[in-house]
């Protein structure tokens, strides 16, 4: 039965991502969006491609902007660089765990670690790369986003990661096409459980959602105006010329001490929880 379920799940996953790679040349979002999309579909397979329906894919030309502009598509879109980094580095530290032999304590640690760097180094910092006038202080300004999401995301994967595991001892081996439907289902977890955090960091400004890259047909003055426009719409305020991320035409206000202190702190300790109650119930 498990065998027949993977069949299907597999072949829909496979249908999903080619119709997104397709739709993806009327999608006017970056590269590293797209990505993002397209690696969440690996993993979550016609779940993905459901949600990429409702929150992202482009409705008609010059319509795009306006379909993803509410406040829950922009945090969708926003999650998706956080889940594609993050399953992504679990996943690659996972097949290469497989080769050793650790108690699954170091492991989650390991992985954790792993989907950290692939997270905020690669879809976070290059994500919001425009924002901000350097690639260093991409890195510096998305630490705590990265940190809060992937502290959200680990705590609906680890309950389903470690139980499955030891319910299908195949789906360790990375070569098993169980490995990658036990991964794909903690993917959908994480989705799950990190959707509030984005929800808040998108909410206050702290993390930009989906951004619409204006037609080709625009003009220099025209192109940054709309992403003036947009910035203000997504951050509630228009950018501050005085700020150093003028030219980009995006604002991106910092959480204050407490905040980060505070959202560390809750994020962690519900990571935490989640660890002891995955050792309670494997």
């Amino acid at each position: 039965m498990l065998a027949g379920a993977m069949i299907v799940w597999f072949t829909l996953t496979g249908g999903s991502l080619l119709f997104v790679l397709l739709d993806f040349n009327n999608t006017p979002v970056s590269w590293v969006q797209k990505l993002a999309w397209g690696l969440v579909i690996v993993y979550t397979g016609p779940v993905g491609l459901f949600v990429y329906l409702l929150a992202c894919r482009n409705p008609g030309e010059g319509l795009h902007d306006v379909f993803t502009k509410v406040l829950w598509k922009q945090s969708v879109n926003s999650e998706m660089h956080c889940i594609a980094g993050d399953a992504t580095g679990i996943i690659i530290t996972a097949a290469v765990l497989s080769t050793f032999t650790f108690p699954w304590g170091y492991e989650i640690g390991i992985e954790y670690i792993g989907a950290y760097i692939t997270g905020l180094f690669i879809f976070q910092a290059m994500m919001m790369r425009s924002m901000f006038a350097s690639y260093g202080e991409a890195v510096k300004r998305t630490i705590f986003a990265e940190t809060v999401s992937m502290n959200m995301c680990m705590v609906g994967m680890i309950p389903v990661m470690v139980p499955l595991a030891v319910a299908w001892p195949e789906s360790m081996v990375p070569w098993h096409w169980s490995f990658w439907f036990r991964m794909g289902i903690a993917t959908v977890a994480g989705g799950l459980t990190a959707y509030p955090i984005n929800h808040w960091l998108v909410s206050r400004g702290f993390k930009h959602g989906c951004m619409t890259i204006p037609a080709k047909a625009d003009s220099p003055a025209e192109h940054d105006h709309k992403h003036m426009d947009h910035a203000a719409h997504q951050h509630g305020a228009m950018p501050n010329m005085d700020s150093p991320t003028e030219h980009h035409g995006h604002v991106m206000p910092k959480p204050s001490a407490g905040q980060q202190v505070f959202w560390i702190a809750a994020t962690t300790a519900a990571l935490a929880a989640s660890v002891i109650v995955t050792a309670i119930i494997r």
